[in-house]
């Protein structure tokens, strides 16, 4: 189970990408590096407002980098909404810091036939909300 932003329990819709940003938001998110395949690619749009934007992109050793330039402990993710079609999960939510409101964004993943993520794009902007 998970909690919605209303508060609300809800049984996880995308259960990869939810386990992926609960993993995320752990005191170990390195962790997440298990749970990727061998041919794991990557973009991660990540923006700041002002038209400025950073794309981490490419593959495993992208996922580090991104890894190591993030505040740990400040950010947290909460899940709006998900679905999941066959090996594709989407994930909309909120990015928090704090518990105050920072930014939305949305996932997408494609879990491969072994449970490992092999696929995941990610855009965040401050300039929109879904609330």
């Amino acid at each position: 189970m998970t909690e919605t932003s209303t508060g609300a329990a809800t049984t996880a819709a995308a259960p990869f990408l939810t386990a992926w940003f609960e993993i995320l938001d752990s005191d170990e998110p390195n962790k997440i590096l298990d749970l990727i395949s061998d041919d794991f690619s990557l973009s991660i749009l990540f923006s700041t407002g002002d038209g400025k934007a950073t794309d981490f992109a490419g593959d495993r050793a992208a996922l580090v980098g991104y890894l190591e330039q993030r505040e740990r402990g400040t950010r947290t993710h909460h899940l709006l909404s998900a679905t999941t079609l066959g090996q594709d999960e989407l994930f909309l939510g909120e990015v928090r810091r704090a518990g105050v409101l920072e930014a939305s964004f949305v996932a997408a993943g494609r879990v491969n036939a072994s449970g490992r993520l092999q696929r995941l794009l990610i855009g965040r902007s401050s300039e929109i909300r879904f609330d």
